[in-house]
């Protein structure tokens, strides 16, 4: 049941992570490491961020720090994951799950109204993990062999997943929208001010999205639908 859960998302992640691998190569990376790089992370956001800090030679500090900010929402979804185990899930089951829970496959998997097996987590994860690390290797190889007008248009086809993410949430949400914009000129001060654009890019993603969030949490914080839901109930 977990495997056939997994396919739409293999199907998904199939296309995304092609572009990933392309992206990769067209980088700098070999094959080899682009596959490598999927292999062990499972993070769209967080793999399109270390690329430009690997191939510009960045530190580890940086690296890391970097994919803290970024994939800090894992451990939240982890937390909340956790709740769904069953009792056949043990210390080590628990590593793993951790290991393949992504956006996707946590909304599968929180969407169930059970507690959930290891059997069916694993199940779960394998068609993703498959599709990423599949999609990566045909990317890279592509990257190899197509025209280079041809791979640096596919190349931008993984900024255009993101962006398809950020314009329905924006055109629903003014706050969403300036935060958007406030990021955007943020990042297009560090690339064009002479002083700025000395900072190397793993500090920039990390500034922008740190200070962005802090400050449009203070200024426009997203309402919590349940209390609206609630509240509407009481009247």
């Amino acid at each position: 049941m977990g495997i056939r859960d997994g396919v739409p998302i293999f199907l998904g992640y199939l296309s995304v992570s092609f572009a990933f691998g392309i992206f990769a190569v067209d980088s700098g990376l070999s094959i080899f490491e682009a596959l490598l790089i999927s292999m062990t992370n499972l993070t769209s956001a967080g793999q399109l961020a270390a690329v430009p800090i690997i191939c510009s030679y960045g530190s580890f500090i940086e690296l890391a720090v970097s994919q803290l900010v970024i994939n800090l929402r894992y451990s939240l979804m982890s937390v909340s994951l956790s709740q769904k185990l069953g009792k056949s899930v043990h210390l080590l089951h628990r590593f793993l799950i951790a290991f393949g829970n992504t956006d996707e496959i946590f909304a599968v998997s929180a969407s169930k109204p059970t507690t959930l097996g290891r059997k069916y987590f694993f199940g779960l994860i394998l068609m993703p993990y498959i599709g990423w690390s599949s999609g990566t290797l045909l990317g890279a190889v592509a990257g190899n062999i197509l025209p280079k007008i041809v791979v640096s248009a596919l190349g931008i086809a993984i900024y255009g997943m993101f962006i398809a993410i950020i314009v329905p949430e924006a055109k629903k949400i003014k706050g969403t929208a300036l935060c958007v914009l406030c990021a955007v000129a943020m990042g297009c001060a560090f690339k064009y001010t002479p002083v700025l654009c000395k900072i190397s890019d793993g500090f920039v993603i990390i500034i922008c999205a740190v200070s962005i969030s802090l400050i449009f949490a203070l200024l426009a914080p997203v309402e919590d639908k349940g209390d609206r839901v609630e509240e509407g109930a009481t009247e």
